[in-house]
């Protein structure tokens, strides 16, 4: 089937960095949605247009009531659904991997200077920087991290709406 170990090391970085609402949204996003959408949808929403039968004998009428039926196919709205509800999530994901990766860069440097500096002078006082982290090694919420959690929940939850509405609208 594939290489699923790429897929587990994302969820669990993702699912370290979540609140517990957010893990589950997350799990349920990839578990049940994209499972089910690969494995069944296909099969049970394949091929409705040739099964699709029209109440007059003029032809092109099975393609226009179809279409007039069902603008866009159940697959590719469910498709493009976890397209948007995934965004804001790996948008998240991706600041996070930014400020990981910034303080890696501010810890190396400061080690540099250290390094420079063979003995601290004693005038110096001890830097007491703010890490973005909490005693357990995790990132913390804090400032634009959190702003963008927040954003990245509220997003999702539009998304959702949206997506719902529109298909009770589309298909009833």
């Amino acid at each position: 089937m594939g290489d699923w170990s790429f897929l587990g090391r994302l969820l669990e970085n993702a699912q370290e960095h979540s609140t517990v609402i957010g893990k589950v949204w997350l799990t349920v996003l990839f578990i049940f949605r994209i499972l089910v959408l690969g494995a069944a949808a296909e099969d049970v929403w394949g091929d409705e247009q040739s099964d699709f039968t029209c109440n007059t004998q003029q032809p092109g009428c099975e393609n226009v009531c179809y279409d007039r039926a069902f603008p866009i196919s159940h697959i590719r709205f469910w498709a493009l659904q976890i397209i948007f509800v995934s965004t804001p999530t790996l948008i998240y994901l991706g600041h996070v991997l930014h400020i990981v990766r910034m303080e890696e860069k501010k810890k190396e440097r400061e080690e540099e200077e250290q390094l420079k500096r063979e003995s601290p002078s004693p005038k110096e006082p001890p830097q007491d920087n703010p890490s973005s982290r909490d005693d357990r090694g995790r990132v913390r919420m804090a400032g634009a991290l959190l702003r963008t959690y927040v954003f990245n929940i509220i997003f999702k939850t539009l998304f959702e709406v949206g997506f719902i509405a529109g298909q009770y609208f589309l298909y009833g």
